[in-house]
């Protein structure tokens, strides 16, 4: 049975609007999966890291994938973009976060759903409000407005 899961995507290196773009293809191309909504493209600060601006989407899976199964793709798709991991939080080609994966609740040592800083980031929150408003709640964003966040 398929599950409906969410999976923010974010690039701050090199031409991070097409590397986003690309990941939303690409994410649509991975086995029993298929994209079935896309948010806008939002560009935003990064949060507890340097580097250059983000640019961060969300996207809604409907995926026969396993969460487990599913983050191995996403970590597939982030090395083939020259992801690198030097230091936490460090600026990155690309990043894609399992957010949500259907009703799962885990916490292993390689996957936490949901995701645990979901409700910290307003980068993640605003794309997940626009494809998905019954996935935040209005308390959620007002604990995020001070983070500075624009649509492209």
């Amino acid at each position: 049975m398929d599950s409906r899961a969410f999976v923010a995507i974010g690039a701050n290196l090199g031409d991070a609007r097409a590397t986003v773009l690309r990941a939303m293809d690409d994410l649509d191309r991975l086995p029993r999966t298929r994209v079935s909504a896309r948010s806008s493209l939002y560009r935003s600060a990064p949060v507890d890291a340097g580097g250059p601006d983000f640019v961060n989407a969300v996207v809604a899976l409907q995926t026969g994938l396993d969460p487990h199964a599913l983050l191995a793709e996403l970590h597939r798709l982030e090395a083939g973009a020259g992801r690198e991991r030097p230091y936490r939080n460090a600026p990155r080609t690309l990043d894609l976060d399992l957010l949500r994966h259907g009703d799962a609740v885990l916490e292993t040592p390689q996957l936490s759903l949901p995701h645990p800083r979901l409700a910290e980031r307003a980068f993640v929150l605003l794309p997940l409000a626009e494809i998905a408003p019954e996935q935040v709640t209005s308390q959620q964003l007002a604990q995020v407005a001070d983070q500075r966040i624009e649509r492209l």
